[in-house]
């Protein structure tokens, strides 16, 4: 299996699809880069070259007990992107993910990315303050914390319901789909597990965004109950420059079902265009 080196020598394991332009997509919590196989599949069909990660402490990377942070994360995407010396990149973000990529790109991605796309991203800060009233209290990301800590396997189970929006009435999301939820999850380190929910909650990407030049696509689901959306991409937009957002309707936090294949198609004009 390949592997990238990160600074501090934890192994990142990566996908490494077809040939072209290059696609790097970076998955949500607690997932891995199986997440990602229908989209990683779909540009390597059309012509690209699909690549995806798993973040360190998830599924086949190092579970190292430090570097659970978004600097790290981005700075392991750097490493990446530079052992495979890869140009011209798009990058492509979900949830957790999007944070990871709009780090990477304003901190280490001048020179090489091109273009940027996120769905259902954390960005630009999920936590609740009185700088951000629309955001989610520290309470509910506590009880994350606690649910992750006293029986994770049960806990990724139920939040699939919420992920996957089949709390919801007429929803067509699969058992399967909820069943892999559960099998990403769980191939991710508790330490690593535990220290991303600070990651992808607490971390403020507004100056990253500022900072974004290239063309942006943010797209999200505008029922989405783990990234609601009036925190995330409808405050994102305003801070990037020509960016353009894409809502759907009804639309959960996962990808799959009707949201996968108009996101699908989406993702696939706005990087070929």
């Amino acid at each position: 299996m390949p592997y990238s080196t990160a600074p501090d020598g934890a192994q990142i394991f990566y996908k490494d699809w077809g040939t072209g332009q290059p696609v790097v997509f970076s998955h949500g919590w607690p997932l891995n880069a199986d997440a990602w196989d229908v989209e990683l599949k779909l540009v390597a069909d059309n012509g690209f070259r699909a690549i995806a990660h798993d973040r360190r402490g998830h599924g086949r990377s190092t579970q190292t007990w430090d570097g659970n942070e978004m600097d790290t994360y981005a700075a392991d995407l750097a490493a990446l992107i530079n052992s495979l010396d890869l140009h011209d990149v798009i990058l492509v973000g979900h949830s957790t993910g999007g944070g990871e990529v709009v780090r990477y790109a304003a901190r280490h991605g001048d020179g090489r990315v091109v273009r940027i796309v996120t769905a259902g991203a954390v960005p630009p800060v999920m936590v609740k303050s009185e700088s951000n009233p629309e955001g989610m209290p520290v309470e509910a990301f506590d009880e994350i914390r606690a649910g992750v800590l006293a029986d994770r396997s049960q806990f990724y189970k139920d939040l699939s319901a919420a992920f996957f929006g089949t709390n919801r009435e007429g929803s067509v999301i699969s058992q399967g789909q909820r069943d892999q939820f559960w099998r990403l999850g769980m191939q991710v380190g508790l330490k690593a597990a535990y220290d991303c929910i600070k990651a992808f909650s607490e971390t403020d990407f507004s100056d990253d965004l500022r900072g974004i030049k290239v063309p942006m696509l943010i797209a999200h689901g505008d029922d989405d109950q783990i990234v609601p959306i009036a925190a995330a991409a409808k405050k994102a937009v305003h801070l990037v420059g020509g960016a353009e957002l894409k809502v759907y309707p009804g639309a959960p936090h996962g990808i799959a079902g009707p949201y996968q294949q108009a996101f699908d198609k989406d993702l696939l004009d706005f990087i070929s265009s």
